[in-house]
């Protein structure tokens, strides 16, 4: 499969770091931002490279040439006048396959590009495109899904918002060419995002790929600086899915908000305390930070599945606030015992996923190669706690002991819990 990368941008807002070199050239410690993409191509044993280039191009064209020193084939396409972020995919059609990548090159990542192409296989997709929470939602464009990871929707930064899932465009893609023939904007400067894929919305063939995968774009001087933290302390190629994984699993109630009963309407979700700090502490960590957490209000009737959602959309929406994400939310809607007005039969089963039981961290393990035994749990219940060991984890009560639970660890909050792992 062959890759684009779209590397002809001036970068305006990074000029105060370098300033006569293209975007892409600027350096991280001691190499380019496009050599970083191209290793990371070429662990996936993705080596067909197209590099369209426009300002100052000739820097990259000297400095890859053929590709061959780097262990690929580098070819180029040189806009005359600039052609938006999708423009040049026009011009370039018909030396592209049935599907192909395609990269801004302003963008440190390293994913595992096997599953990420198995996935849009698998959807029969036009577009797949990477999707991650970040720490600054509020700023970025957001994906809405429905159960399928269909995009329904595309908000951009103007658009109102109200709670939203922190589903961000990492700026990754795999498209079929056959989207380039169904929609043809009516002049050659084509914004990929505005013209080409969220016009594409309609064909039920878009698709959001969500991965906890590291993806950061560098268009700022505070961003760039954050890269470089990140690649000196291992985190990027450490959250490649292809390596094992670690992982806090985090209840809900009591652990990340109040706990008031079972919480079934919008207002009464609050969050804890130092919860968007502790959180935070986890997401610069080697740990992945997903939520498991029984939802019985489900099998009782008292919230349906989108109003739960419209919880965890508000919850996601306050840890971004400060700063917080959730890389993943897994719940069990079900609860074993009937007779009870407006319950929903069809969820009230003996289940595999309701803690005590282990199910949903051994979901979260296959789904993202995650290593039980190096991975917590935490929470404020001894199901919490039982769930944890059952699966293999280490296991935090957050509670003023450990009582019955057999934890590894006892604390006040999920605060004082990273604060004993982390430092403060």
């Amino acid at each position: 499969m062959k890759t684009v990368i779209m590397a002809g941008g001036k970068g305006t807002r990074i000029a105060s770091v370098a300033r006569d070199i293209p975007k892409p050239m600027i350096k991280l410690w001691d190499k380019p931002i496009l050599e970083y993409q191209i290793e990371s191509l070429k662990r996936s044993g993705l080596d067909d490279i197209i590099i369209v280039i426009g300002h100052l191009g000739h820097i990259i064209k000297d400095y890859f040439g053929d590709g061959k020193k780097f262990g690929c084939s580098i070819s180029y396409y040189e806009e005359e006048s600039p052609l938006g972020t999708a423009g040049a995919l026009y011009k370039i059609k018909d030396d592209l396959g049935e599907d192909f990548i395609l990269l801004c090159g302003d963008i440190i990542f390293d994913i595992d590009f096997k599953r990420f192409i198995e996935f849009h296989r698998e959807k029969k997709a036009l577009a797949a495109l990477v999707a991650h929470p970040n720490s600054h939602p509020y700023d970025s464009s957001l994906f809405v899904v429905d159960k399928d990871m269909r995009i329904t929707q595309w908000l951009h930064k103007e658009d109102p918002r109200t709670y939203y899932k922190n589903l961000v465009n990492a700026g990754l893609h795999i498209i079929n060419k056959k989207l380039l023939d169904d929609i043809r904007p009516q002049t050659e400067k084509v914004d990929l995002d505005r013209d080409l894929l969220k016009a594409a919305l309609p064909s039920g063939r878009i698709f959001a790929y969500r991965t906890p995968e590291y993806a950061k774009d560098m268009g700022t001087p505070e961003r760039y600086d954050e890269v470089l933290d990140d690649i000196k302390n291992g985190l990027v190629q450490a959250r490649n899915l292809s390596q094992p994984q670690s992982a806090i699993f985090l209840d809900r109630d009591g652990t990340i908000n109040k706990s008031a009963g079972f919480v079934h309407k919008l207002e009464d979700f609050i969050l804890l305390p130092g919860a968007s700090e502790a959180i935070k502490k986890i997401n610069n960590s080697r740990f992945l930070a997903i939520v498991i957490t029984n939802q019985p209000v489900i099998a009782r009737g008292e919230l349906d599945i989108r109003g739960l959602e419209e919880i965890h959309n508000k919850m996601e929406t306050l840890l971004g606030e400060g700063g917080a994400y959730l890389n993943d939310i897994f719940y069990c809607p079900h609860h074993p015992d009937k007779g009870f007005a407006g319950e929903r039969i069809e969820y009230k089963i003996d289940c595999a996923c309701r803690k005590p039981k282990p199910g949903m961290l051994l979901q979260a393990a296959e789904k993202y190669n995650i290593n039980l035994g190096e991975s917590w749990m935490v929470g404020d219940s001894e199901q919490d706690c039982a769930a944890g060991r059952a699966a293999g984890c280490k296991t935090a009560y957050i509670g003023d002991s450990c009582g019955t639970s057999g934890a590894d660890m006892s604390v006040p909050s999920l605060f004082a819990f990273t604060a004993a792992l982390f430092g403060k």
